[in-house]
């Protein structure tokens, strides 16, 4: 049967990826066989050729010689660059109005281009007969704008077999000495307008690994950075910016983003295309508004002089020095006085309406206050909501509301500051991402969307799926998000082991997302009643089958599979083996068992030594030492929030000098899978089951999140009813266990409600009393629960029914317990 390298679904999640199956049938898709009226893109023996107007912009010609790279490392044979038809050209493309050779085919109605015209980064792309002299058959491309060029150029190179993580995760193209295109038309354009990431937290690692690579944090460090955005359909970048400004760190960085249109912006607390590091440098007087607007007005006027005629969204609005809140208390007048002033220097630059120029205003953290307080900026800028820092979406805009501006999310798989910062490795499970952003989504944030990716590395997976899901949000929903582990590993490795290799990933992410690294130590899990050998045998299992995958794949891949898959899976496994045997050298030396404490004591600093050769292998002996410091992040020996300067080994106890163990753990609660009941759905509100959402299994949502809150459930109101046997009769506690998550409508609470047999429904809020401790436990232990004791049950079959009330609220689980243990 012939080898099918894409499926339909999977070209518009993702930028391509080979898929074994038995037919081509999907336009413009590539294959391994001819098809009839398609086009053979790459042939032995013949130079392919690709065509871009000299007239296009330079990004378009930049994407195209790109292409030719990329076809070459595919095919291995010859493939030109040129800027007219010649005969036999095997790709054209331009953008329109910009490009006279795909204007000429519009005219001569060659191409298809109904919808294109003004569609922001729009293409299409088509199969088309005779589009020149001498041409037979070739892919035209057309771009409604620029970038919409670009996009279906690097889509055609992801079609084809290269990655987007080509050159960021050493992903070999996947060669294909014989490929071929399907007929037809494709067309597609983003839903999300800006989708990008934010380099952030950047030292050690990347800041240390772009100063040994490229001298600094400069334009040939960015020029990477930019071509993986391109490649993963992205637009816009929040650039590095611990001590650092792109824009005067390297004068070079700005224009060439310019050129190969990537979107420009500052972080949430750097207002008007300022760097905080560029007030640090040049500066004068405090960071304070009430004292100080004269010289932060002229500092910002410059931001705007400086961003010229580029699209770049503009951040307004204002925070203390150093990411910190300005002021104590909501200074709401002061702000909206800020805002007033910026928006007239942007007017007053650009000499347009301040509405021309896009703008955005970050909520976060205690600017959220400010929104939810009252404060209100003009209709045309972005509302930038943002989540706690933890993946837990703050507050989202009301359903339905119309603002020219839009809104957005401000998203974090990386952060410093409390409970804990996170910044080692990427610990974010794709089904917690898809729910909170397709609930974003649901809500209307979809104007910008831009997620804290840290040093980039080692976030590519979750990266890759926040773009992906960003370009088309209702695309990806639950079947697609499933099927993307599998798609994803598939576009990395080839069809033979993708779905295996996905299948690791969704393992390693319910795993690492039972508690981050950085906040595990000797007493995170009980020792005496099995569940640290219980956890520490599913990473050791993880790491097995990660070792087997590994042996099977060609030596080409392995650098890449290290990278994707198996550091992570080894590091978190050699951190887990540490602090188990910390933890079993303490206990042993506190019975006053030398030999075992002798014994674990000396396997935990073997682990330790381990924990630096991981990092070795990653940053010398794979991809020929490309990663120095990259892998440099602490992250044994937390004593705070903060990271410690040094890793540090645990300490550890002898007979003669014990250390002391944690309080007995009390006897764990009966957990009630969550998808375990029957789901009865209700009110236009249905229950969805997702797979593999903790590392205890599915979790239950219902959709739309949009829907009223049902103040009063019971009768045939959305539920799920659970049959459970109880063995003794007398008062039980009876528990919810749900997501983290937080109430995104601004009411203050977060709700379900239970009832046993046919008594009446029991309201529980999971967010009753929030404090800042209760807050930081929830994201901590990655859940939230609620319970409530029933006076008097009898032993027995009983049927407990969980009411949906606010739809936000994600079920991980029932529990239930003795209310006297």
């Amino acid at each position: 049967m012939p080898h099918l390298l894409l499926s339909a679904a999977l070209i518009a999640l993702l930028p391509a990826a080979a898929q074994a199956m038995p037919a081509c049938p999907q336009p413009v898709r590539a294959c391994e066989r001819a098809t009839p009226g398609g086009l053979a893109l790459i042939l032995p023996g013949r130079v392919s050729t690709v065509v871009v107007d000299d007239a296009d912009a330079p990004g378009v010609r930049r994407a195209a010689q790109d292409l030719v790279t990329d076809l070459k490392a595919v095919g291995g044979g010859e493939v030109r660059l040129a800027n007219v038809p010649v005969a036999g050209a095997t790709v054209i493309a331009g953008t329109l109005g910009q490009s006279p050779v795909i204007d000429a085919l519009v005219r001569a109605g060659k191409i298809d281009v109904s919808g294109l015209k003004g569609q922001w980064e729009g293409y299409v792309e088509q199969v088309v007969d005779n589009p020149a002299p001498g041409v037979s058959r070739a892919l035209v491309i057309v771009g409604a704008d620029r970038r919409g060029t670009i996009f279906g150029l690097y889509d055609i190179s992801a079609k084809a077999g290269v990655s987007p993580w080509t050159w960021w995760a050493d992903v070999p193209a996947q060669r294909h000495p014989s490929l071929y295109l399907t007929a037809g038309r494709v067309a597609d354009h983003p839903v999300v307008k800006y989708r990008g990431i934010f380099i952030n937290d950047e030292e050690p690692g990347f800041g240390g690994w772009a100063r040994a690579t490229f001298g600094g944090v400069n334009h040939r460090a960015y020029e990477k950075v930019f071509t993986l955005l391109l490649r993963s359909k992205a637009n816009f970048l929040w650039p590095a910016m611990w001590g650092k400004s792109l824009w005067e760190d390297d004068p070079a960085s700005a224009p060439l983003a310019q050129e190969m249109g990537v979107l420009l912006g500052t972080s949430h607390h750097e207002p008007m295309q300022r760097a905080q590091a560029d007030w640090k440098r040049e500066g004068s007087g405090p960071w304070d508004y009430t004292k100080n607007a004269p010289a932060l007005r002229a500092f910002w006027r410059k931001g705007i002089e400086r961003r010229g005629k580029a699209e770049d969204p503009v951040t307004i609005g204002m925070r203390g020095d150093g990411d910190e809140p300005m002021t104590e208390g909501t200074a709401i007048d002061l702000l909206q006085g800020i805002v007033a002033d910026q928006r007239s220097i942007i007017a007053d630059v650009t000499q347009r309406p301040a509405a021309e120029t896009p703008q955005v205003w970050a909520l976060y953290k205690e600017v959220q206050d400010y929104y939810d307080k009252g404060m209100r900026v003009p209709d045309d800028v972005t509302l930038l909501f943002a989540d706690d820092n933890w993946g837990n979406i703050r507050r989202l805009p009301p359903p339905g509301q119309t603002r020219a501006g839009g809104a957005g999310v401000y998203y974090h798989f990386d952060y410093v500051g409390g409970p804990r910062n996170y910044k080692w490795l990427d610990t974010n499970a794709v089904p917690r991402v898809w729910q909170q952003m397709r609930m974003a989504s649901d809500y209307g944030a979809d104007r910008l969307w831009i997620v804290n990716v840290g040093d980039l590395k080692p976030m590519e997976y979750a990266t890759s799926f926040f773009l992906a899901m960003a370009w088309n949000p209702a695309r990806m929903d639950l079947a697609a998000m499933q099927a993307y582990p599998a798609r994803w590993a598939t576009q990395q490795f080839g069809p033979a082991q993708g779905p295996a290799i996905g299948a690791l990933l969704t393992r390693y992410g319910q795993l690492a997302s039972r508690r981050k690294p950085e906040l595990i130590d000797a007493t995170t899990y009980d020792l005496a009643g099995g569940e640290w050998a219980r956890i520490l045998a599913e990473w050791n299992a993880l790491d097995g089958d990660a070792r087997q995958v590994e042996a099977t794949l060609p030596a080409a891949q392995r650098d890449a599979y290290y990278e994707l898959v198996l550091h992570r899976v080894e590091a978190m496994t050699n951190l887990h083996r540490l602090y188990h045997a910390v933890a079993a050298n303490r206990a042993a030396a506190s019975t006053g068992d030398g030999a075992t404490a002798d014994r674990m004591a000396q396997a935990a600093r073997g682990f330790y030594v381990r924990d630096a050769a991981i990092r070795r292998r990653y940053e010398v002996e794979t991809a020929g030492g490309k990663w120095t410091s990259m892998m440099a992040q602490t992250h044994i020996g937390y004593t705070g929030w903060q990271q410690p300067d040094t890793d540090t080994m645990p300490a550890l106890a002898t007979v003669a000098k014990p250390l002391p163990l944690p309080a007995p753990t009390p006897r764990a609660a009966r957990m009630i899978a969550a998808d375990s009941g029957r789901a009865v759905d209700g009110g236009g509100v249905r229950w969805q089951r997702v797979a593999g959402f903790t590392a205890a299994g599915a979790a239950m949502i219902a959709t739309p999140t949009t829907a009223p809150a049902i103040e009063r459930p019971g009768g045939a109101s959305p539920h799920i009813v659970y049959d459970v046997r109880w063995d003794r009769a007398g008062p039980m506690t009876l528990g919810v266990v749900a997501a983290p998550g937080l109430d995104v409508r601004g009411n203050g609470k977060h709700r379900v409600a239970i009832s046993i047999d046919d008594g009446a429904p029991i309201m529980l809020d999971l967010m009753a009393g929030e404090t800042a401790e209760t807050w930081e436990r929830s994201v901590i232990e990655n859940r939230r629960a609620a319970t409530t004791t029933l006076p008097a049950v009898t032993a027995g079959r009983h049927r407990i029914t969980l009411w949906l009330v606010d739809p936000e609220v994600v079920i991980q689980g029932l529990t239930l317990s003795p209310a006297t243990d």
